[in-house]
């Protein structure tokens, strides 16, 4: 059973707690995992909010008796939470009931046919074989490569810091040992020769903002991690867990405040002393956090302050990954034959991911990854309906699309693809709806030219190359979020404040200044 969270919460009084004090500014899982990570090592710790509730890009919208995830969906690295709820005296289980999937999700290929991509090997061998059988060597070559460049590129690289230089220098021969040059399509075209698996096998990058085709190879681990760790979704949708975390953070003694917007980080020197707040407000740190977007931590955050790496000119030259235009919706009845997650994929796989990356512009084709948690997850919606999300990568605010003119068209467009393929029936069978476009994700959540994942993860804004977790240009400053290394995706930014665990001094150690 859940403890009491109220009574765990007034047990520390924090205007008089001791303590050395942490702000941790945004509440999206890289922060919240921060403020965890700093109350288990002695930190009092307040959690600034600019939203109404906590999760930053994993918000919960609620209408009309549905609820929607706004962002995230899956989770592939349990044992990252684990580690969290062992911080904070708990077990997972106590709080967080999480369901594996299996198949992972299903691929529905523009002309109809669909293919598992499942946990079990011989399932997705089968699966290999029945589609492209001369590929079924090349799957097995693939697996395998998959498997050693998880083991360095994440096992032994995402938690730990790359804020030198020698960091970098000591992992270049596996990088060239392991072929991280090269891009994960070119490496998913060594074997795969059916075009159909090279998109079903480097399709992933896309799930944490980068392109296929220039994202490095490193990504490839991608299919080993579901498979060694699987995919799982939380009961109560992705709110529970960030409700689940946020009351660790409470029970080692953090706050948090919503409506809090930060207008700037206060600095004296080079060193950060605190924030201030859009209304006005001050409130003094021994250090400071940002989880917000890191372009705009360094451009807007610290506007004013001579920043000597992350200027303004190297933030307006920097790549970043593409946005994403997202439509909730509730129908009346359920569509029982539609799987949990369902890739619903385009006449257009390359030149579709050159339109968005290069061209930014936004197409008339699309593909799109559909959720129905409903199919798992019954409280999502009222009885007898279905709750669904589905999500289309679209270029950023760089394409200068018009989204308050186009946003509904576009909408429209998806309905009607999703009406033809999986979907039959939809128009009539809708009773709410809601969405939200690249615009929001500049206005609503702070995230330059509404990129939706920060920096696009190429290899020269990967690692050393990415912003560090011990901040370049102010001292006391760390960050965490999808803008730092090792990344974008849940487990990375779960990841990130592992790295900030080990860079912050424990907070018994320090007085407070």
């Amino acid at each position: 059973m859940p403890y009491d969270l109220q009574s765990e919460a007034r047990m520390r009084d924090h205007t008089t707690d001791p303590s050395p004090h942490a702000i941790v500014i945004g509440s999206g899982f890289g922060g919240l995992a921060a403020a965890v990570r700093l109350g288990a090592r002695g930190w009092r710790v307040t959690i600034l909010e600019k939203l109404d509730a906590a999760g930053g890009r994993a918000y919960v919208f609620r209408q009309d008796g549905f609820t929607f995830d706004a962002g995230p969906t899956i989770i592939t690295a349990p044992y990252l939470l684990e580690e969290l709820w062992a911080l904070a005296g708990r077990n997972l289980t106590q709080d967080i009931d999480l369901r594996a999937m299996d198949p992972f999700y299903l691929i529905r290929f523009d002309d109809g046919e669909v293919m598992r991509c499942s946990a079990d090997l011989d399932v997705t061998r089968a699966e290999v074989a029945r589609i492209a059988p001369q590929d079924s060597a090349g799957f097995e070559r693939f697996i395998l490569e998959s498997e050693r460049i998880f083991r360095v590129a994440f096992a032994d690289l995402a938690d730990k810091p790359f804020h030198s230089l020698a960091s970098l220098i000591s992992a270049a021969p596996d990088l060239i040992r392991l072929k991280g040059y090269r891009t994960v399509y070119s490496r998913v075209c060594d074997y795969f020769t059916s075009d159909k698996l090279r998109v079903a096998f480097s399709f992933h990058p896309l799930l944490i903002g980068g392109n296929p085709m220039t994202t490095t190879a490193y990504y490839c681990l991608i299919a080993h991690l579901e498979r060694l760790h699987g995919v799982h979704y939380a009961m109560g949708g992705m709110g529970a867990l960030v409700q689940g975390i946020l009351n660790l953070a409470i029970r080692l003694g953090g706050a948090i405040r919503y409506n809090a917007e930060v207008k700037r980080i206060i600095t004296d020197g080079r060193s950060a002393k605190g924030v201030e707040l859009a209304d006005g407000e001050r409130l003094a740190a021994d250090i400071v956090v940002s989880n917000a977007d890191v372009a705009w931590t360094y451009s807007k955050l610290l506007q004013d302050y001579p920043r000597r790496r992350w200027t303004d000119r190297k933030i307006a030259r920097a790549r970043y990954s593409m946005s994403l235009f997202v439509w909730y919706f509730g129908t009346k009845r359920r569509y029982e034959d539609v799987y949990h997650h369902t890739m619903v994929l385009g006449p257009r796989y390359q030149e579709l991911l050159h339109d968005i990356f290069t061209r930014k512009h936004l197409a008339e084709d699309f593909s799109l990854y559909l959720h129905r948690p409903t199919a798992t997850d019954n409280s999502l919606a009222p009885s007898g309906c279905d709750s669904f999300y589905v999500l289309a990568p679209v270029p950023h605010l760089g394409s200068g699309v018009d989204w308050a003119k186009h946003a509904e068209p576009y909408r429209q467009a998806i309905e009607k693809r999703l009406e033809e393929t999986v979907l039959p029936g939809l128009g009539e069978a809708l009773v709410t709806s809601r969405m939200i476009t690249p615009q929001d994700f500049q206005d609503r959540l702070l995230s330059v030219n509404g990129a939706a994942f920060a920096l696009e993860p190429q290899l020269f804004q990967s690692a050393w190359f990415r912003p560090h977790n011990i901040s370049e240009e102010v001292q006391g400053l760390y960050l965490v979020g999808a803008g730092t290394h090792p990344g974008a995706g849940v487990p990375g930014v779960i990841s990130s404040a592992k790295v900030l665990d080990q860079l912050v001094p424990h907070g018994d150690t320090l007085s407070r200044s």
